[in-house]
């Protein structure tokens, strides 16, 4: 009787002293990806640290342009591994942190998200990128800057306006690499709004700036 209860006691110690711990190097990865970059990669590095396998449940990601995947469905004691976070860049600027969400069957971290935080260069600066006119102002021309970053050098910029009731005229001033646009619309006396779509020569990404004439404000 006495070696039945050692034998269960000693199975009971051996089955709690069994674990499953999967160990990441960071959780938290940053990139900085170059001008032309399609995409960004980052890699989060796991061990299992004890001494029962880990199996994943589920790895997903928090939006549509990030895509996640492990290497294995399981990892054995003692193994390594990697998830990798692919972030689709497009048109995108400026910080872009994104989370990916990892569910496994370790009873101590069952959940754990993994952070990707990507720093994307500054390729133009428009300033303002909004203009407008009053009712009745009279239709002159207000100047939109473009201001190309650093490490994007632009030679011409195509700028095309969606409405005819508005006239642009673009101007580079060779000194400082920045683009004049000076845009007008052909009366003041109607609302109208339009969209200017800018292309630098070099890239296929394409950036946005709007003009309205505004309602005339209503009479008390």
């Amino acid at each position: 009787m006495k070696t039945s209860i050692f034998a269960f006691t000693l199975s009971i110690f051996v089955c709690l002293a069994a674990r499953a711990e999967l160990k990441w190097e960071q959780t938290a990865v940053e990139l900085h990806p170059a001008v032309g970059d399609k995409e960004a990669i980052g890699r989060f590095k796991y061990q299992n640290t004890g001494d029962k396998p880990v199996r994943f449940k589920s790895v997903r990601s928090s939006c549509g342009c990030t895509t996640a995947q492990t290497q294995k469905e399981e990892v054995p004691p003692g193994e390594k591994g990697e998830i990798t976070a692919t972030f689709k860049i497009g048109g995108r600027t400026g910080t872009q942190v994104k989370n990916v969400t990892v569910e496994t069957d370790d009873p101590a971290h069952a959940v754990t998200v993994l952070t990707l935080k990507t720093v994307l260069p500054e390729v133009v600066e428009i300033t303002p990128s909004f203009v407008y006119w009053q009712s009745g102002e009279a239709p002159k021309p207000k100047t939109i800057v473009v201001r190309p970053g650093k490490d994007f050098p632009v030679n011409d910029l195509k700028v095309t306006s969606s409405n005819l009731e508005f006239s642009t005229k673009v101007e580079r001033d060779k000194a400082t690499g920045e683009f004049k646009i000076d845009i007008a619309p052909k009366q003041t006396t109607s609302p109208a709004t339009t969209i200017l779509t800018l292309q630098p020569d070099n890239s296929t990404k394409i950036f946005y700036a709007n003009a309205r004439v505004m309602n005339a404000p209503v009479a008390q």
